[in-house]
């Protein structure tokens, strides 16, 4: 439930002065400042780090094996980019007052302090900073949420990534977003916020996207992890840096005990980002929806505008990879167009610019194809879409047409 005695920001109409301006990361942890990372599974990792931007991006490893892999990256493969290690306990367990950093490994003393002990871990590997091996922060449990604060705040270490894996519910109310910013402020070092729900938890509830740019504008050092093209939205909204999950089960958290929701026909074939509609599709999906017309081609660094967009129909031979491949290239130049951009206002309207094309692509290209619901829109890219920079007009034809659509 929700502490009515918490401290809590003063709501959004009593501001009489903008929010807090971003702050830079402290210390060795400047070189995570503006970066959007990969979240990805140790054995995928030769898939994307040939696309990786050495000066833009890094690698966050998560999965059994991560420390492995990291120690490996470090020490045999001489990688020197920024590297992050999320222990991900709250797959395996909820936070509670009690235990907020629960014990989820095996081979450890009863004794042994869980928080102590993952942190020293990663730490032996050579990560660029620790995160906390959380536990999951079911809806509006503020006190397992103030438990995990006050140990992280105890550390008195501005170099420890808090890592907070929270409820989309935490997002739904005005309420509970004001408390989970005040316990958030309250620690020191960076906080790295990531989404539980099905399938895609920011589509969950109607203000969950303008929640979440809240956070990240009010919350100094906020960071958003394991999550999909909200990733590029966060980091234009002044996030102090992103991590995009490399494959479709690292774009959110499902609550422990819970089983993923997957879409029909998941495994038959990889996910592959369509750039003009700024989402992901199965290949298969798209060899069937251009089975009657050309498919576009692909001219990401990846793909050299020899590859269409229908050429991932199965995981066959080295699709996988080269699906793979293309998705972080095309991320990568967005990237560095976004940067490119002073942080602010402008990274925001060329945010939310982009959403508004893409969401217009959708009924020309179905036209295109004669298949009227060929390609439908996602709710999460509409209320992007709709999410309009606050110096920004938007015409209200636009906002009546997402909302028809």
């Amino acid at each position: 439930m929700i502490d009515p005695s918490a401290p809590m920001p003063r709501s959004r109409s009593d501001l009489t002065e903008p929010p807090d301006s971003p702050q830079a990361l402290p210390g060795a942890l400047r070189v995570l400042q503006g970066r959007l990372l990969l979240h990805v599974s140790p054995a995928r990792v030769g898939f994307f780090r040939p696309q990786l931007d050495a000066g833009r991006s890094g690698l966050v490893l998560c999965g059994p094996g991560a420390l492995q892999q990291a120690r490996k990256l470090r020490g045999v493969e001489q990688f020197s980019g920024p590297l992050l290690v999320d222990p991900a306990v709250y797959e395996l367990r909820a936070a509670s007052e009690e235990e907020p950093f629960p014990d989820a490994s095996e081979g450890t003393f009863g004794f042994d302090d869980p928080l102590a002990v993952s942190l020293a871990e990663q730490r032996a590997v050579g990560v660029t900073a620790p995160m906390t091996p959380t536990g999951y922060l079911h809806a509006e449990d503020s006190d397992a949420l103030k438990a995990a604060v006050r140990e992280v705040a105890a550390l008195d270490d501005p170099q420890v990534v808090f890592a907070a894996p929270v409820d989309v519910g935490w997002l739904r109310e005005e309420d509970s977003v004001r408390q989970l910013i005040a316990c958030l402020r309250l620690v020191p070092g960076p906080k790295a916020l990531m989404l539980g729900g099905q399938m895609d938890p920011l589509a969950r509830h109607p203000g969950a996207v303008d929640h979440l740019r809240r956070i990240v504008t009010e919350v100094p050092g906020a960071a958003l992890l394991r999550t999909d093209l909200a990733a590029f939205g966060a980091l234009a909204a002044g996030a102090a840096f992103t991590a995009f999950g490399a494959g479709s089960k690292l774009r959110h958290i499902v609550a422990p005990g819970q089983k993923a929701e997957t879409s029909k026909n998941f495994s038959t074939s990889p996910h592959v980002l369509f750039p003009e509609l700024m989402h992901f599709f199965l290949g298969k999906t798209l060899a069937d929806r251009f089975a009657g017309a050309a498919a576009p081609v692909c001219g990401c660094a990846a793909c050299e505008e020899v590859r269409a967009l229908d050429s991932f129909a199965s995981n066959a031979g080295d699709r996988q990879a080269r699906a793979a491949a293309h998705n972080v290239a095309v991320m990568m130049e967005w990237l560095r167009t976004l940067t490119a951009l002073a942080p602010g206002s402008a990274r925001q309207r060329w945010w939310h610019e982009r959403c508004i094309t893409a969401v217009g692509r959708y009924p020309l290209l179905n036209a295109q194809l004669l298949q009227p619901n060929g390609f439908k829109v996602p709710p999460q890219l509409k209320r992007w879409a709709l999410a309009a920079p606050a110096e920004a007009a938007r015409p209200q034809t636009d906002a009546k047409d997402y909302r028809r659509s």
